[in-house]
């Protein structure tokens, strides 16, 4: 049961509608029907439409009604009605096509509600008719006249009342009855409004009312004050509009405009306490001259203003002061990274000089490694660990001069270039600056930003760098320079001559375990929610990760994997698993990544002649290398496939020859080119191939595939050959050893010059790893095939063609 309304309505006469002392109760929410009152209601309940059925037939109706405590209950009792209601009649009653009706109550005098009688079909209950005292004296009528005012007032407040609702007031001359129609109106919680049906007292009554009242009246007069003052707001911000616009206008035909005085004059002593160098102060200076002589609405005005602000915001000497405790840079750099050795060894070493030389100028560094290996979470680091604001610059993809100088201020909308917008943004003139991706800087027609950073980079001229908006030398030899690139070659040999290089290889398998454990993990599980005590991932599980889940130089992939497992544990914890769960085996991680990603090819790519296994260098590190051989029948032509260089090209004819002139001591006929072909081929045919250090692999497959030996399954090699029987050495070593140990490679063959190279290895490979090096290329076979091939002695014999006679067939 619901109100929908309850508009002004005078109160038709209910004085002579007689009723018993037992009447059926109809429960109402959200309202309170008063005395006099007429007012339509929704009926849905289905005690409340029987109650409506049983009663509509009848001449003058009556029923009883109670305001419910709570609007929730769907089925109130006693308890739950307050005490005083109404007796109302009923005027009219409309049924609904859904069962529900719609009534139109008057409302009749207060009753007592004493004892319920009836629950079913709906209630009934004995009531008592209560008697108002008579209460109209001179203080009553006071009262009433003070609520007709009041009333009156807020009725011109509220517009949306008809305007007969001040007649109607006028009308009432009895208290009581004024104090209910009020009491019906007002907008009140039920709470309030079943107080004021249970006061008999007419004054007390009146009193109350008035309460109410005047709080809706205060409320309304603060809602017409505020809509007032915002009209006021309004309208007076068109009139200093106006005003503006006309005083501009006068200024104008007079000649006499301030041009913002006040402003420039805070623009004058920003200049006087920024201490600024003697040509910047000389310029700004300048600039402000010619800013107080400009009308404030031109284009011109704005760009001399912007261009005021930035030499004002530039730091020119506020700088921060470096952290000199090496052990404490140390520690630091020690728990953000694990490994690293030789870049914090370099940084330790800056610091020690700075601290015996107070004014050395900031280092210039370049860290170049594969991805995901911590570059640029390491210059963030080492600015953390130094004290120092860091601030990042990513250069991939930049083809344009104007983002490291910035464009002139001759052009619409110029701006600094990205140098000294990083200087302004840090605040401070030493801080660290990251020039991330180097080494994919672009060029085109509208200049190279490399050749721009030759002078950013040049301990030399930095001091004075010139950005071509500023057009005033700006110091940046106190800053920290460090620049990260995948690798060296794409970065012009100037810009490389003027940074310090620091390569920063792949990570071994048990410093990638040592990541995980220390970095990884516990960021993931933070990330997503979780703790240690309802995840534990086991160094075995890790292992399995690293090995056939991720092949990589750097961690970034690892991560992901972990992060996925995390992922996984979470759903389970958001549905309901509140059991500890231990990843420790193959078959746990199978269960949140599934099957893996990678698998040991060595082993099965040598099964037989033919195929040898190299190791190459890369861009993102080191890979082993697959080389396949095969023979045809054919007239003595050799093939090449999986899209070679030239050199590595060069590489193959240079070993077939090597083999064709020594064929004998490699225990192989001297025919045995005399009607066959020969295919060499490198796998993953899509990826460009080339350099010359896949040679001495090319060879070994040659002679594997000739001499029908297997090559062994735990071996790979390296090195560059020559027509002479040489092995040369080749670069990328580190790399190509980090790859053969994360591919299960057990023994690697290397040239015998680049046995200095192995210093760089970590003596934990080293260890697990058997490095033979050799100098001539009988020695590679000596150690790579499974056995060594016999010598053979061929007669001399040759047909009138003067070809080899008896030449056998191909394997």
């Amino acid at each position: 049961m619901s109100e929908r309304s309850n508009p002004m309505a005078p109160p038709p006469d209910g004085d002579d509608v007689e009723f018993g002392n037992e009447l059926p109760i109809l429960p109402i929410r959200n309202a309170v029907l008063f005395p006099g009152a007429v007012a339509p209601f929704d009926v849905g309940r289905e005690k409340s439409v029987a109650l409506v059925e049983d009663v509509e037939n009848l001449d003058a109706p009556v029923i009883a009604i109670f305001a419910q405590r709570d609007p929730s209950t769907d089925d109130p009792g006693q308890d739950d009605l307050y005490p005083v209601g109404c007796a109302a009649r009923v005027l009219k009653a409309l049924k609904h096509s859904s069962g529900n009706y719609s009534l139109i109550l008057q409302g009749l005098s207060r009753i007592r509600l004493k004892k319920v009688d009836q629950e079913s079909p709906y209630l009934q209950a004995t009531v008592e008719k209560i008697q108002e005292p008579e209460g109209e004296d001179i203080e009553a009528e006071a009262l009433a006249l003070n609520l007709r005012d009041i009333a009156k007032q807020l009725i011109q407040l509220m517009p949306e009342l008809p305007r007969e609702a001040g007649s109607l007031i006028d009308s009432i001359q009895a208290p009581g009855a004024l104090a209910d129609l009020v009491a019906a109106n007002l907008d009140a919680p039920v709470e309030e409004k079943a107080q004021l049906i249970e006061t008999l007292d007419v004054k007390e009554r009146i009193r109350k009312v008035l309460r109410l009242l005047t709080r809706q009246l205060e409320i309304l007069k603060m809602r017409e004050r505020i809509n007032s003052q915002i009209k006021e707001e309004m309208g007076k911000n068109q009139r200093e509009y106006v005003l503006r616009q006309q005083l501009k206008a006068i200024k104008e035909e007079l000649g006499d405009d301030d041009g913002d005085q006040g402003d420039l004059d805070g623009l004058e002593d920003r200049i006087a306490q920024a201490n600024l160098p003697n040509e910047a102060e000389e310029v700004a200076r300048k600039q402000l001259k010619r800013l107080r002589s400009m009308q404030v609405g031109s284009a011109e005005y704005t760009v001399v203003r912007t261009y005021l602000d930035w030499i004002l915001d530039l730091p020119w000497h506020n700088q921060t002061h470096d952290n000199l405790d090496i052990a404490a840079v140390r520690e630091v750099l020690d728990a953000d990274h694990y490994g690293l050795e030789k870049v914090k060894k370099r940084i330790l070493e800056y610091l020690a000089v700075r601290k015996l030389k107070k004014d050395k100028k900031g280092p210039i560094l370049c860290f170049l490694g594969p991805p995901g290996v911590g570059k640029t979470s390491l210059g963030r680091s080492i600015a953390n660990a130094l004290g120092r604001k860091f601030h990042r610059i990513s250069l991939g993809g930049v083809h344009d001069e104007a983002a490291i100088r910035g464009h002139r201020r001759t052009y619409v909308g110029a701006l600094p270039g990205q140098i000294i917008q990083g200087m302004k943004k840090s605040g401070t003139i030493n801080p660290a600056f990251m020039l991330d991706e180097v080494d994919k800087l672009g060029n085109d027609f509208r200049g190279d930003p490399a050749s721009a950073l030759l002078e950013v980079l040049d301990p030399e001229q930095n001091d004075t760098f010139a950005d071509h908006y500023l057009e005033i030398p700006y110091d940046l030899s106190n800053v920290m320079f460090i620049a990260t690139a995948n690798i060296a070659d794409p970065i012009p040999p100037p810009l490389r001559d003027r940074m310090e290089i620091l390569e920063i290889p792949g990570y071994t398998r048990r410093e990638k375990l040592a990541i995980a454990r220390q970095h990884l993990l516990p960021k993931q599980l933070e990330e997503h929610g979780l703790d240690e005590s309802q995840l534990e991932i086991r160094d075995s599980a890790l292992e399995e990760v690293i090995d056939k889940y991720t092949r990589e130089a750097g961690v970034r992939e690892l991560e992901r994997q972990i992060a996925a497992v995390v992922r996984g544990m979470a759903v389970k914890v958001a549905e309901g698993e509140s059991e500890k769960r231990i990843v420790d085996n193959e078959d746990d991680v199978h269960e949140f990544l599934g099957p893996p990603k990678y698998t040991s090819e060595v082993a099965e790519r040598t099964s037989e002649s033919g195929v040898a296994t190299g190791l190459a260098w890369t861009r993102v590190g080191g890979e082993i290398l697959f080389i396949e051989a095969t023979r045809m029948y054919g007239s003595g032509k050799l093939q090449l496939t999986g899209q070679l260089g030239d050199v590595m090209k060069e590489s193959a004819h240079a070993a077939l020859s090597f083999v064709r002139a020594g064929a004998n001591r490699f225990g192989i006929k001297r025919d045995f080119l005399e009607k066959s072909d020969l295919h060499i081929h490198i796998p993953a045919g899509a990826m460009p191939k080339d350099g010359p250090s896949a040679g001495v692999t090319m060879f070994t497959a040659l002679v594997s595939l000739l001499t029908g030996l297997h090559v062994r399954h735990d071996v790979a090699m390296t090195g560059e050959i020559t027509l002479r029987g040489r092995v040369l050495p080749v670069g990328g070593i580190k790399e190509k050893v980090l790859a053969a140990h994360r591919a299960g490679i057990k023994r690697i063959i290397l040239p015998e010059r680049n046995r200095v190279d192995l210093e760089e290895v970590p003596a934990e490979i080293i260890e697990e790893l058997e490095f033979i090096f050799v100098s001539k290329m009988e020695d590679v076979l000596e150690h790579a095939l499974e056995s060594v091939p016999e010598p053979i002695e061929e007669p001399a014999e040759t047909d009138n063609t003067g070809g080899a006679a008896g030449a056998a067939p191909p394997n």
